[in-house]
């Protein structure tokens, strides 16, 4: 039964993992790299559930929709994201392995899928089978999908120093209110939000997709030969 559970939480990050890994066409990153930003993934999880608990018991005693914002805002989204994204920063900024702006959707990915991992196995194995179904359709891809949008915005940063900042800013902004609107939309437990909620997470699913083909379909190691992969020309787009 453990097993199964622990499959059935795994399952859907691995297809997510080896969908982006696959994408990522022209010049794949080391595998090191990419465990490293999974296990970057999986350590945040302590700073955040600290964090978290620690603005929990700074609601006091807020009640209904406005325990469902605060909720979703600041202790899920502003905690979550945040974190991710200082450790984005503060690891994979500076690392040479980020030489084209589709590794910023790559390394953000796979930070947010080894968050989702964790925090996967102990919603699954809490609650069960069905709970692990649900989550592999929502809650999964949904940290994804904060991470497309992540690494999108740190990718043009990097390479688009002239706006960098507004770019770092959207780092991290776009993900905190997506997330938090995501969270708020199934917190506020009521059938107005929840019918708002298919729409918006559709609109999610397709302006990842697009952000994902977009930085694909620009790799600046497109028409490189291998050989000369080592030394390619920066795009300033």
């Amino acid at each position: 039964m453990i097993n199964s559970l622990l499959l059935i939480s795994i399952a859907p990050v691995l297809i997510i993992a080896f969908y982006i890994y696959n994408r990522d066409r022209y010049e794949k990153e080391p595998v090191s790299v990419l465990i490293k930003a999974l296990l970057t993934g999986i350590f945040i999880i302590l700073p955040v559930a600290i964090i978290e608990y620690l603005l929990i018991l700074a609601a006091g005693d807020l009640e209904g929709i406005q325990n469902a914002a605060y909720t979703a805002f600041i202790v899920a989204g502003l905690t979550e994201e945040g974190m991710k994204f200082l450790a984005f920063y503060l690891i994979f900024w500076k690392n040479r392995n980020f030489n084209e702006k589709f590794d910023g959707i790559v390394y953000a990915v796979f930070i947010a899928l080894g968050f989702a991992a964790f925090e996967n196995i102990i919603y699954v194995l809490a609650e069960g089978f069905g709970v692990g179904i649900l989550r592999a359709l929502t809650a999964v891809p949904a940290h994804a999908l904060f991470g497309v949008m992540m690494g999108y915005h740190f990718g043009i940063a990097r390479f688009n120093p002239q706006n960098k900042a507004l770019h770092l800013f959207l780092a991290f902004f776009l993900p905190f209110i997506s997330h938090g609107l995501y969270d708020f939309l199934l917190f506020g437990n009521t059938q107005f939000l929840l019918i708002i909620f298919i729409p918006v997470f559709i609109y999610f699913w397709i302006n990842g997709f697009q952000k994902i083909s977009k930085l694909s379909d620009a790799s600046i190691f497109r028409h490189v030969i291998p050989d000369d992969r080592d030394n390619p020309q920066k795009d300033s787009v």
